[in-house]
């Protein structure tokens, strides 16, 4: 081969290479790109060919599937409709996804891999979706939603040991099969007055109210400072960063124990307690409860709201001028906390000082039934010492044994719990009630976070216990 023909052979073999890395460089590595592009509407048609992957309840019932519409393309269904309609969420092109459907959309639409991802592109094959195993128990999510009974509020169940998630009821919700028509959508969207999209579990922030007399007391036992036998001054009046507090109803206690506190709820000694740990050390234990942060679970970031005190729209240190520590130790003040960040401290309490990262999903496997990739319990953080926890444990206790959570109280198995109940319109008598607790008190399988919005003269002891005996009935009974 003479030089001239040699040269325009390299050349050749140059500009061929310079078109395969081009048109690899779009056809493969920015294809991604290109899909995510809102004026590409080649994406939604690709996306419609996907038969997603399964959803599954923990018991095997399905929760969401994809079904064979025309031309070669698939829609999904909703075969339980709108049960675990907040957790599960909703996938349609037209709309985008929410909730599991979208936190999982990778293994569901068979994207998870890079290097499947991009042999599925070079040889043209249509990704196959794997699927999602949730750790739902929808019998025990049916007695959630019915004891909510029509009223505005959340429940969340936890297993303290494992951190999986067992109830996610959030009322009002939707049914996922109404949304295909945009008008309904479009009209869920804008009801301000019951906002039926949003996930109270993760998304509301409430007063906790008493609840967080948990958190108070984990960080007293915890500091060495007091025991549950430690005695304060139980009257109400007490000042309090210079402005008297009352207990609930103006009662007056004497000198009492912490036990007798937590059991009767009063808001003067652990005010006073709060005060006397300071605000580094209340923040120091809110954090190791999980508050200030966004929660670590399996769930769309958009769709969780951090627990904290907040101020202007956005989460203060405890540290802040603005915290009055004595009340937010009793759960007022600034404090918003989600029914999901209130279960995740009943479940650290249950599970003695450990808490776990809690999760939706259990497993996630392929078309054959493999397992792909299965979520193993991981310790979020260590709350406090287990002779702290165990401590506390008796407490709660005796709070459902003769306190103010005795609704909660279930035959022959024991019970920890607190009740609160926080004040949102005092002039019109409306509160927010609260119950937290797990069971059996000394072998916990599940913990629980219970909330109803906006109640007349509601008590926690009254309207939450109750609701919070059922689910647990349910869990432990199933």
């Amino acid at each position: 081969m003479n030089a001239p023909i040699a040269r325009l052979y390299v050349v050749f073999l140059l500009l061929f290479a310079l078109l395969i890395a081009f048109t690899s460089r779009w056809t493969v590595f920015e294809a991604q790109q290109l899909d995510d592009n809102a004026l590409n509407r080649r994406g939604v048609f690709e996306e419609q060919r996907i038969k997603r992957g399964l959803i599954r309840a923990a018991d095997g019932t399905v929760l969401a599937r994809s079904v064979s519409a025309q031309d070669d393309t698939y829609r999904r269904s909703y075969p339980e409709g709108g049960l675990f309609s907040h957790a599960l969420g909703y996938s349609y092109t037209t709309l985008g996804r929410a909730g599991l459907e979208r936190s999982r959309n990778d293994a569901l639409s068979g994207k998870r891999g890079e290097l499947g991802s991009v042999v599925d592109r070079v040889i043209g094959r249509t990704p196959v979706g794997e699927n999602v195993l949730t750790t739902l128990d929808p019998e025990a999510q049916r007695v959630a939603l019915n004891a909510l009974n029509g009223r505005k509020g959340s429940v969340v169940a936890i297993e303290p040991e494992t951190g999986a998630v067992k109830v996610m009821a959030s009322f009002p919700g939707f049914d996922p099969r109404d949304l295909r028509s945009a008008e309904t959508f479009s009209r869920l969207a804008n009801d301000e007055d019951n906002s039926p999209l949003l996930n109270r579990a993760t998304q509301a922030g409430y007063p906790p109210g008493s609840t967080f007399k948990v958190v108070t007391a984990a960080a007293a036992l915890d500091s060495g400072e007091f025991t549950p036998e430690s005695t304060l001054d139980g009257n109400s009046g007490k000042e309090i960063s210079g402005v008297p507090l009352n207990n609930s109803g103006g009662a007056s206690f004497g000198r009492i124990t912490l036990t007798t506190a937590l059991t009767n709820s009063v808001n003067t000694v652990w005010a006073e307690v709060a005060e006397r740990l300071g605000k580094d050390t209340m923040r120091t234990y809110m954090r190791r409860f999980g508050f200030d942060k966004d929660p670590p679970l399996d769930y769309p970031d958009g769709q969780m709201l951090p627990s904290g005190s907040y101020r202007d729209g956005k989460v203060i240190p405890a540290t802040s001028r603005f915290i009055d520590v004595g009340r937010m130790a009793i759960g007022q003040n600034l404090l918003r906390v989600t029914p999901l960040q209130m279960a995740m401290v009943a479940a650290a309490v249950a599970n003695r000082g450990r808490l776990m990262r809690p999760h939706l999903t259990d497993r996630i496997v392929d078309e054959d039934g493999r397992t792909v990739e299965r979520i193993e319990p991981e310790e979020q953080s260590r709350v406090m010492s287990e002779g702290s926890a165990d401590k506390l444990i008796a407490m709660m206790t005796n709070v459902v044994r003769e306190g103010t959570g005795t609704a909660a109280a279930l035959s022959g198995i024991d019970v920890a719990g607190k009740t609160g109940t926080a004040e949102k319109d005092v002039q019109r008598n409306i509160n927010q009630p609260w119950f937290i607790g797990f069971a059996p008190a000394r072998n916990p399988k599940i913990a629980v976070a219970v909330t109803i919005e906006s109640v007349v003269g509601g008590q926690g002891g009254v309207v939450a216990a109750p609701i919070a005996k059922q689910v647990m009935e349910s869990l432990l009974n199933g």
